[in-house]
């Protein structure tokens, strides 16, 4: 017998879904921090500043729900390379490896669109996050022209071509 309560599926973005994007990236940004300028435009408008950019949005769903949520977004002056941004988790799911599995997905897909890198920005208080992003390969890197105030650790994974 297939026991699939509790099963985490990664699907892709479809509109259903926008909202979802916004309210748990708005979740965990107040938790932490403050809303900025370019966390509304992204989570306001993702089809326009990330999907049609070149960008992906890929969603966890528990039991039929969207529980995370992570955008790999295209460089708009580097051709192969795309940062992982707006990982986000509700803390209902946390435990589950939910982050995991949205970041290997789009550093799988990232190798599919033959990215040579991938980078991603975000905070040293948030130490699991830089954990996982240490288990998928990141590595630190010096801070170069942060979006947001709150950035203080940049990181990134080469991809073997």
């Amino acid at each position: 017998m297939n026991d699939t309560k509790d099963e985490v599926k990664i699907v892709t973005y479809e509109p259903q879904y926008k909202e979802a994007f916004k309210t748990l990236n708005e979740e965990w940004i107040k938790t932490f921090f403050v809303m900025e300028a370019s966390d509304y435009k992204l989570l306001e408008h993702p089809e326009e500043e990330i999907l049609n950019k070149g960008g992906h949005i890929v969603f966890a769903l528990l039991n039929g729900e969207a529980v995370g949520t992570c955008a790999l977004m295209k460089s708009e002056h580097e051709p192969f390379v795309y940062e992982l941004a707006k990982m986000a988790v509700s803390p209902k799911a946390q435990g589950k490896k939910i982050g995991y599995l949205l970041g290997n997905t789009l550093v799988d897909l990232a190798k599919d669109l033959k990215a040579e890198k991938i980078v991603l920005e975000t905070n040293s208080a948030l130490v699991p996050a830089i954990k996982l992003y240490e288990k998928l390969g990141f590595i630190h890197i010096p801070i170069t022209d942060a979006g947001y105030d709150r950035v203080d650790v940049q990181m990134q994974l080469n991809i073997n071509r």
